[in-house]
């Protein structure tokens, strides 16, 4: 089975770095166009100029085009979408990727202005992109949605309520846009700790021993999401909606003995 995203339009949020990045490239050596979009223009042009490589090294003729926005900002994600439906004429799949976790510590001892930031990015942001793509073309051209959640939406753990919270909202959110939204298809995927920047205070405290109790013995990189989620956003997917999909490396399953 290949899998092709030949003649699809794209947009990712946080796709400057990390799994959006990752995610970006995937889809963009799988034959899509690309918007990517994050909060600098720099990065943006930075992660452009490395995908562009490698759509080249691939063989793949690139189209890959840049929006400087702040995902929790709704103007923006408008102004965004507006931009891509421009440029591209449609956009077929949304990734949703864009995070923030500007809190540790114990749930009750957030001030609410963390609080708000965390439930602005993390989940109102993913609504309201689902909600202009939808009524930009979506509603008459059906598509993917993919939402970027966590195992922790799923768990508990000290020191990540806040970010948790968000992320089994975002879960829930998946399952119910699916029921309302369809044929266009809503997916989760959940991934376990990967090694980011985002969650490199984490991977630094954490990793080597996490990694050691998991059945596959390593912590997951970014291009272990983005492939689940380029299958997810394709063709070969067309059966699949409503369910998030956790990616971890076993952690979930590990016994105790």
């Amino acid at each position: 089975m290949q899998i092709s995203l030949e003649g699809k339009v794209a947009l990712v949020t946080g796709a400057s770095k990390g799994i959006g990045k990752a995610i970006a490239t995937t889809f963009a050596t799988s034959g899509a166009k690309v918007m990517l979009n994050s909060r600098k223009q720099d990065a943006l042009e930075a992660a452009k100029a490395e995908i562009d490589a490698a759509c080249t090294a691939a063989g793949v003729s690139t189209d890959v085009e840049v929006f400087a926005a702040n995902a929790g900002d709704l103007d923006a994600a408008t102004a965004c979408v507006d931009a891509t439906m421009a440029r591209f004429g449609a956009i077929d799949v949304l990734v949703n990727n864009a995070a923030t976790n500007p809190y540790y510590g114990a749930t009750l001892g957030v001030d609410p202005a963390r609080y708000d930031k965390t439930f602005q990015v993390n989940l109102k942001a993913p609504l309201f992109w689902s909600q202009r793509v939808w009524e930009a073309g979506m509603r008459d051209r059906p598509g993917v949605i993919v939402n970027i959640a966590s195992v922790g939406g799923m768990r508990t753990e000290f020191g990540l309520g806040v970010y948790n919270l968000t992320k089994a909202a975002l879960i829930h959110l998946t399952r119910q846009l699916a029921h309302e939204l369809g044929p266009t298809r809503v997916v989760g995927v959940a991934p376990g700790l990967v090694q980011t920047d985002f969650a490199a205070v984490l991977v630094e405290n954490f990793g080597d021993r996490l990694a050691a109790q998991m059945p596959l013995k390593r912590l997951g990189e970014p291009q272990d999401i983005a492939n689940l989620v380029t299958f997810l956003a394709s063709d070969a997917a067309s059966w699949i909606t409503g369910d998030t999909y956790v990616i971890d490396g076993g952690a979930g399953v590990r016994g105790g003995g």
